[in-house]
């Protein structure tokens, strides 16, 4: 019921009413996503379209504005840390002119803040604000395997989705590749996403030393030279990692 949320609840349901599926809505969607009715929907995208947070077209359809992206590039792990890591990640791009990605946590799933395309075809196309769960990821592993123990024992146990036949859904095989990680510097995650993909990836460390990003390449698992793409990540991990102090 309306009457029993709070004004800043209704006003983030208004914003979470938005995402890759629903990048356009009219004020009726808008109404029937956040669960508000039309008038209380109405008063909130006001004053959200007033403020910048949404845009309305010439057809009268809602999008995000261009004030919320102004407030998102101050976030550090998101457009900031992207700009501070995108000369390292074209170089790595120029190295092997292969898919390369960065990625964050968000609790237990990656979020991608950037996306380089390569020329290999892979059945799984990444794009910014795309989110994975952690464990089919190369990058979520390497995210998760930095985590501390206790997140790590309660993301081991919960329930582990599967989307090939190669995800890895059994816990104690998990626990062990986390282990690999966090022993060998690098994650490998094969075909655990689409049956074609293989990704590489390694920490990105800020400041105090702790792990807050992953980078990675993705290529096609018939093709993958995982020797050679090792070292190559680790060197962009590394410079992305320096540059951040």
């Amino acid at each position: 019921m309306t009457t029993t949320r709070s004004a800043p609840d209704r006003l983030l349901a208004v914003l979470a009413t938005f995402d890759h599926e629903h990048p356009a809505l009219s004020l009726t969607d808008i109404s029937r996503r956040a669960g508000l009715t039309l008038t209380t929907a109405h008063r909130l995208v006001a004053a959200l379209t007033e403020w910048g947070a949404l845009e309305r077209d010439t057809s009268g359809v809602y999008h995000v504005g261009l004030r919320l992206w102004e407030v998102a590039a101050l976030a550090p792990r998101g457009l900031a840390l992207r700009q501070i890591a995108l000369p390292y990640l074209e170089d790595l791009y120029e190295a092997t002119h292969e898919n390369v990605q960065l990625a964050v946590r968000d609790g237990g799933e990656v979020v991608y803040i950037e996306w380089i395309s390569g020329r290999s075809a892979v059945g799984v196309h990444i794009r910014v604000g795309a989110r994975w769960p952690l464990h089919a990821t190369g990058v979520g592993l390497v995210l998760l395997a930095h985590g501390d123990a206790e997140s790590q024992e309660e993301y081991c146990a919960g329930p582990l989705e599967s989307f090939t036949p190669y995800t890895v859904t059994d816990p104690g095989r998990l626990r062990r590749m986390l282990a690999d990680v966090r022993r060998t510097g690098v994650a490998v995650s094969s075909r655990q996403v689409t049956d074609d993909a293989l990704s590489v990836a390694a920490p990105v460390r800020g400041p105090g030393g702790a792990v807050v990003a992953a980078v990675s390449v993705v290529v096609p698992h018939a093709e993958a030279q995982v020797p050679a793409l090792v070292p190559a990540v680790r060197l962009a991990a590394l410079g992305i990692s320096r540059a951040l102090g």
